[in-house]
């Protein structure tokens, strides 16, 4: 039989008044229809699995979105994912509008690469109010400074995710520096950054900025990178670097079982010593065996200390005259501007006309340094900052001197 004899299938079509070309075609689109449907999540990720990628995903963006929150100054919502399968060949159509991906790459606690794809129209809002717009009419032509801006965006995201995965995981998660570049599969860019696994593990989210994106942001996941994570989340390989620790109670003198006479001591042996007043274990030596006896010295008795009983320091007010009490009376209702200073430095015009939404000011405290009280900008006392009830306080740790708060005064 000739290749250009007919099928039944095409001898039937032809009878019906149908062309070669529109079989070819329908039987092209239902060979690309059954490619599709053999893709089924089911078949490559357990229910338990999805619903641990779904809650990772959970927790790490709830995190992400405070972090972009602070730094865009509108409220972010992200949304429960959604966890479903890609496959590379079908790229073009699971990303039919241009997008911007960002690609971070795990280096500590799990190996593997993240990908994270945002659309190019939300991506140019996001880079509009980081730029100290109000994302109303972004320009939609990512220049190298909006893409900087939503390069730093997307890096305090995944810095936020690696922290809370690293509380979920209970070991140390670290992530490089995030690379940033266009996606438009129609147009054959940026698809070299997708990982080159067949099939990709894509987790949706539903993205909320303020009433000005209403979009989805997805991660894209290698299969085996999101098994491992799911593996990290039950903790099955994290003690896989950490080495055995053996109890010191539990050592035993393996020494000592050299012959049955040793044997028979090993009981008294084996017991750790517990106080440092026990008797001293000698054991007798055999003919032609010696045991070496384990000596402990007794600790020497504590040098007699010299306690005082503590002074401190009296709260109680003086007490005023007459004329003082008066004269202190007409001054109290003299409202007081109280200031809490967390520090001050300097920078020229130049490095202030350079600040914009996001830009960090370095202060001349370090961490865990208390604040300055002042009281119409004279310094009288030192403190630490305190929330209560979700509300900022500051606690009073040192009150400043009176000879030190009339040199202020000068």
């Amino acid at each position: 039989m000739s290749d250009d004899m007919l099928s039944q299938e095409e001898i039937e079509a032809l009878l019906r008044g149908e062309t070669l070309d529109d079989k070819i075609e329908e039987m092209a689109s239902n060979s690309k229809t059954n490619s599709n449907e053999k893709l089924v999540v089911e078949d490559y990720l357990t229910e338990m699995e999805r619903d641990a990628l779904g809650e990772i995903g959970n927790i790490s963006f709830g995190s992400s979105a405070t972090a972009l929150s602070s730094l865009l100054g509108q409220k972010v919502e992200i949304t429960t994912p959604v966890v479903s399968l890609i496959n590379r060949n079908n790229l073009e159509e699971e990303f039919p509008h241009p997008y911007v991906a960002v690609s971070v790459e795990y280096t500590t606690g799990i190996s593997g690469v993240n990908l994270l794809v945002i659309k190019q129209s939300d991506a140019a809002i996001i880079a509009d109010l980081m730029l100290g717009g109000d994302g109303r009419n972004p320009n939609p032509d990512l220049g190298e400074i909006q893409l900087s801006a939503v390069q730093e965006a997307m890096n305090q995201m995944m810095g936020s995710a690696a922290t809370s995965m690293s509380t979920m995981f209970n070991k140390k998660v670290d992530i490089s520096p995030p690379s940033l570049a266009l996606l438009n599969i129609k147009e054959n860019e940026g698809e070299e950054n997708i990982p080159d696994d067949e099939i990709l593990v894509r987790v949706s989210f539903r993205l909320l900025i303020g009433d000005l994106v209403d979009s989805t942001i997805m991660e894209l996941l290698p299969l085996d990178l999101s098994k491992k994570l799911v593996k990290s989340l039950f903790g099955e390989n994290a003690d896989a670097n950490q080495p055995e620790a053996q109890p010191h109670a539990q050592a035993e003198p393996k020494q000592l079982t050299a012959s049955p006479m040793q044997q028979s001591t090993t009981s008294q042996l084996e017991q750790p010593i517990q106080q440092a007043n026990q008797p001293v274990y000698q054991q007798q030596a055999a003919t032609t065996h010696e045991i070496p006896s384990f000596t402990t010295y007794s600790q020497p008795k504590p040098q007699p200390v010299n306690v005082q009983q503590a002074q401190f320091a009296t709260f109680e007010q003086p007490k005023m005259t007459e004329a003082e009490a008066r004269n202190l009376n007409m001054l109290l209702d003299i409202p007081l501007q109280v200031t809490v200073e967390l520090g001050r430095t300097k920078h020229s015009v130049k490095e202030i006309l350079q600040l914009a939404s996001g830009s960090i000011i370095e202060l001349d405290r370090l961490a865990g340094e208390p604040v300055d009280i002042l009281v119409n900008n004279r310094l009288i006392a030192k403190g630490e900052v305190v929330v209560i009830d979700e509300n900022f306080g500051v606690r009073i740790t040192d009150i400043i001197s009176q000879k030190e708060r009339i040199n202020n005064l000068r």
